[in-house]
Order: C-alpha cells, then sequence, then structure tokens
C-alpha cells in the first residue's frame, strides 16, 4: 500500500536558499529531488544511482551462493556479487552523462565516466562476505562536485547515499545543503517512495561496537565498551557496516565504533564509506569522529586512506572522544556557544 502523502516541515540552510522548503513522505524520488535540490545533473545522477541499486538488491536476492562466493549473470558472465555491483554502478554513471571520474573498493584508481559535473566513490557491496548467511547488506557512495576524488573533505559531497538489501530494499539520501537523511522504500512497482525524514539522532543506550579486537591492546577501547555493558545497553551489531549504521538513522538514537589498536589497524576506508556515511548521520542530526575531529573535515589524501570512527549522538561521540583520547572537541564547542 502506497504511503500516504504527509507533509515533512523542512527549513532550508542558508546554503540553499534556492532550494523549495518542503518534503512530502508519499513523494517518488523524482518528486523529491524536484524539491530538494535546483541541480537537476544531481538529481539525475541519483536518480541512475538508484536504477542500478534496484538492480542490484534483485541480483543479490537471486544469488547464487556456494563454498566461496554468491554469483548471479551479468550478460552472459557469472559473477560475484561485489563485482556484479560494481560493474551496475559503473555503468549507470556512464549512463547519467553527468559524471566525470568514478572509482570503488574494487576499482580504486580513477575511471573516466566520459560525463562531466561529478565525480562519485563507492563500496559496491559493503558486507559481500554475509550474503550467503542471508544478513542484510548494502551499497555506499559519494557524489563531489568537480573532477578530483584526492584533497577533498566529506563536507565537500554534493551527496551521498546507501542502498540497503534486507527484507526491504531501502535507498538513503543526504543532499548537502538541504535538510535531514531520507529514506525511499522500493515498491512492488519498481519506484522509491520517501518513507521517512530524520532530522534528530537522540540519545539511546543502543550499541554496535565493530572490530572489538581492538580491545586485547587498546585499554580505553575496552573501558568504553565495559561502560556501554555495565550502563546495559542494548547491543545491536550485525558485522555490516551498512545496517549498523542504518539503525542509527532509522531508530534515531545510539552509536557505532570501530577504532584501531596497535594490532588491529584502520580497515575502514574514509573514500569510500566513512565520508559518505558520514554525510548521511550528520544531516541526520547526529554526530561523527575519529577521536578528534569529525569524519567530514578529513582530507583524503590518497583514495586507500583507512581510518577508525563512531557515528551516534552528541552525548555519545563525546563520550567516545573523552574516553579514548581525554577530552573532546565537541564540548569545547558547546561551551563557546554559550559564552
Amino acid at each position: 500500500m502506497p504511503y500516504a502523502r504527509n507533509a515533512v516541515s523542512v527549513k532550508a540552510s542558508s546554503t540553499s536558499r534556492n532550494t523549495l522548503t518542503r518534503a512530502e513522505l508519499g513523494d517518488s524520488l523524482e518528486e523529491f529531488l524536484a524539491k530538494a535540490t535546483t541541480d537537476k545533473n544531481l538529481a539525475r545522477l541519483l536518480v541512475c544511482m538508484g536504477e542500478a541499486l534496484r538492480t542490484i538488491a534483485f541480483k543479490v536476492r537471486t544469488a547464487s551462493c556456494g563454498a566461496t562466493a554468491c554469483v548471479n549473470t551479468f550478460g552472459d558472465e557469472q559473477l560475484a556479487v561485489d563485482m556484479l555491483a560494481d560493474k551496475l554502478l559503473f555503468e549507470a554513471l556512464r549512463h547519467s552523462h553527468v559524471c566525470k571520474y568514478a572509482c570503488s573498493e574494487e576499482e580504486p584508481i580513477l575511471q573516466d565516466m566520459e560525463g562531466e559535473g561529478f565525480s562519485v566513490a563507492f563500496d559496491p557491496l559493503d558486507g559481500s562476505s554475509i550474503v550467503d548467511t542471508n544478513f542484510t547488506v548494502g551499497t555506499i557512495f559519494g557524489v563531489w562536485p568537480g573532477d578530483k576524488l584526492t584533497g577533498i573533505t566529506g563536507r565537500d559531497q554534493a551527496a551521498s547515499a546507501m542502498g540497503i538489501y534486507g527484507p526491504r530494499t531501502t535507498y538513503v539520501v543526504a543532499i548537502n545543503g538541504f535538510p535531514g537523511t531520507h529514506e525511499f522504500l522500493l515498491m512492488d512497482d519498481g519506484k522509491w517512495q520517501h518513507v521517512k525524514e530524520t532530522t534528530e539522532i537522540k540519545e539511546g543506550k543502543l550499541f554496535s561496537p565493530g572490530n572489538l579486537r581492538a580491545t586485547f591492546d587498546n585499554a580505553d577501547y575496552e573501558k568504553l565498551i565495559n561502560y556501554y555493558v555495565s550502563e546495559k545497553y542494548t547491543l545491536r551489531y550485525t558485522g555490516g557496516m551498512v545496517p549498523d549504521v542504518n539503525q542509527i538513522i532509522v531508530k534515531e538514537r545510539g552509536i557505532f565504533t570501530n577504532v584501531t589498536s596497535p594490532t588491529t589497524k584502520a580497515k575502514l576506508r574514509l573514500l569510500f564509506e566513512v565520508a559518505p556515511l558520514g554525510l548521511l548521520i550528520e544531516n541526520a542530526g547526529g554526530y561523527s569522529s575519529d577521536g578528534k575531529q569529525s569524519v567530514l573535515d578529513k582530507v583524503v589524501v590518497n583514495t586507500d586512506d583507512r581510518t577508525q570512527v563512531a557515528y551516534g549522538s552528541r552525548d555519545e561521540i563525546i563520550r567516545f572522544e573523552e574516553t579514548l583520547y581525554g577530552d573532546s572537541r565537541l564540548k569545547a564547542e558547546l561551551a563557546a556557544a554559550t559564552v
């Protein structure tokens, strides 16, 4: 049953003076984008990527899984589903005609998409190793204006999004300069329908602790995990970054952590995963941190740059920074704001 059209009251930022200030639940993706951005090329790119996500969802759902990989057809080929997703996303970007360069975790060297306007970095199928267990997996991508994917920050993104392939297939979008992070549901007719807007991440005892092996030789991370347990936080961790971060947006509370140690180095890539998810979280009213700063302020020097990260509510990020490094830049910002 289609969702009823309900007005979502949003207040446009000063940087988006030309955007409309009203979005509605029940809008199609195209209707929403017409309200969220005046940049028709950005809207086209997000629609083209949405079409690719729809196909990837079907290919994941119908994949054949053996002892070593899950595969499906791509033309006359049989491909592992992560490589298949990679090809579909590159095809969508070429078809958009508004993408100059693109790269992915599978193809980290910039590929010329023969368009102009934007450059895109993506993780084609985050969690591909758990497809055979039927856990939720997803796609992550960030969209930057221009023709560079290094020497930029997450805050420079024009938009970011993730596709979530679980019991429901959803497309979660954040547009820089337009309030909120917005969820679209794939309906029976193959169209995306706007079903949720998130503008605030509240406090709540929900935690998703990644890389717990780091607690072996990172006493501060062990202290943080022990705090969550002693304070009776609810543990919700799937092993897939997309569903674990998405639940913060959907539940509007909680924290996700992935911390390093001397023997467990950073695995999460700033360009392909951390920065795009950072925009989704911060547009939703949440916060992000690498321990000392917002991940959106980290400069991408190389496409393979990696980092530790936390996403969550303000107080949870303050606790994360204070526990790991002794103080929090957010506390200083709050103190300055009250002066």
